[in-house]
């Protein structure tokens, strides 16, 4: 059983592989998805249970808080619905005008990716970066003021 807020369910995989989540008094729900509230600033609090038709049957305070089970089963959902590589190192950038290519490190391996415009560079809170690719794909910097030293450089021309 997963607590969720003020309510209870389990949560598992029918035969086609979808999550299905089974509430309290019994209620059984096909299909659910996990929504982050806050997947930047807080990825492990606040995940909504939602339908495809977007009403919420469910809530978790704390991923981490879970059963191991359930957590798990949520994370992989979560991952494959999610993909926000985290950029570790900038490697380099083409030209510092725009468009230009940046080689990063990430925590999902080296990529190469085209910078469109530095519009496309936006503030998340005041240390996070969110860097959209010109194929639309987000690359997040947790922390610009910890990352190396080479790559703060690299991104104070930009910013």
């Amino acid at each position: 059983m997963a607590s969720a807020a003020s309510s209870i369910f389990t949560l598992s995989r029918d035969s086609f592989g979808k999550l299905t989540l089974t509430a309290e008094d019994g209620e059984v729900h096909y299909g659910v998805a996990p929504v982050r509230a806050f997947p930047i600033q807080a990825p492990e609090q606040g995940i909504s249970m939602v339908l495809s038709n977007g009403k919420e049957v469910g809530w978790i305070d704390d991923l981490g808080a879970l059963p191991a089970a359930i957590r798990d089963l949520v994370q992989d959902e979560l991952d494959g619905r999610e993909f926000m590589p985290v950029i570790h190192h900038i490697v380099s950038v083409s030209s510092f005008a725009t468009p230009c290519t940046w080689e990063v490190k990430t925590d999902r391996g080296d990529t190469a990716f085209t910078l469109k415009g530095e519009e496309d560079i936006r503030r998340i809170g005041d240390a996070s970066l969110l860097v959209a690719d010109n194929h639309g794909i987000q690359f997040l910097i947790r922390d610009m003021f910890t990352i190396d030293k080479h790559s703060r450089k690299i991104l104070d021309r930009f910013l």
